[in-house]
């Protein structure tokens, strides 16, 4: 590289901003090889399994200490934007996956991700999303009780099965950057689930123009009745997440969650 710019830290990884000979800007996230090697090895996967149907930065460079990404200009989103966004997110969910899982070991943020195949999706999101996460989050006996409770209804609750679609699982606000009047997804725990998974997390913590998106997306790939009603069973993982990563300050939603799948 010609050079290189520090843009800060994000989950113990360094982000440096580089320019390569030729005068390619790229994004580079680096870490120690033992406990890096992986994470950057599933992101780059996933991005380019993502890169198929959708706009994702190009996979520049996937080492054992740093992910080299080519660079994505930011820009503020506007509302043609975001209905492109809800078409092109309908269309790489539909181009689908082979099974409720991937090929390779997943993680989000620096957490590991169980993607071991299961046959139906309620069966994956218990078993490989919510309970493991349940099991590191160090809730009171009776909160984990309750979630239990949530669990066992996952398949009475999750709505018409759907085949496997192909999702960015860790889709919230800060991981879709706007570019060239598109969106661009970045940062993926990618993996074959349910496309509403991805919907929900984009309402956890708001998009600009959210209500376009969803409505384009509908548009193009309706969505099963009773989707809206949904969302909290679809945000019970990454709240576990949350909980698991920053303490209890998010039990308070997660129990919400919990409650409001308890109730459909």
């Amino acid at each position: 590289m010609r050079s290189v710019r520090e843009l800060g830290t994000s989950h113990g990884r360094r982000l440096r901003q580089g320019v390569l000979d030729d005068g390619r800007l790229v994004f580079v996230k680096s870490g120690p090889a033992a406990e890096a090697s992986q994470v950057f090895a599933a992101e780059a996967a996933g991005l380019r399994w993502l890169g198929e149907a959708m706009a994702v930065p190009e996979v520049v460079e996937a080492g054992a200490d740093r992910l080299v990404l080519s660079w994505v200009e930011e820009e503020r989103p506007g509302p043609a934007a975001a209905e492109r966004f809800g078409r092109e997110l309908a269309r790489m969910h539909r181009a689908g996956a082979a099974a409720f899982g991937a090929p390779w070991p997943g993680f989000i943020a620096e957490l590991p991700l169980d993607n071991r195949p299961c046959g139906t999706w309620p069966e994956f999101y218990a078993a490989r999303r919510v309970l493991p996460f349940l099991r590191r989050a160090r809730l009171p006996a009776a909160d984990v009780a309750e979630v239990e409770r949530a669990v066992s209804r996952f398949a009475e609750v999750a709505g018409p099965a759907e085949p496997p679609s192909r999702i960015h699982g860790d889709l919230w606000s800060g991981n879709v950057l706007w570019s060239g009047g598109a969106a661009v997804l970045i940062d993926p725990a990618a993996h074959g689930g349910h496309r509403e998974t991805d919907l929900a997390m984009l309402a956890l913590f708001g998009l600009p123009h959210l209500d376009r998106v969803l409505g384009a997306y509908r548009e193009e790939w309706p969505l099963a009745d009773g989707w809206r009603e949904r969302v909290p069973l679809h945000q019970l993982h990454p709240l576990l997440v949350h909980v698991v990563l920053y303490g209890g300050s998010y039990r308070g939603s997660l129990m919400e969650a919990v409650r409001r799948v308890l109730a459909l």
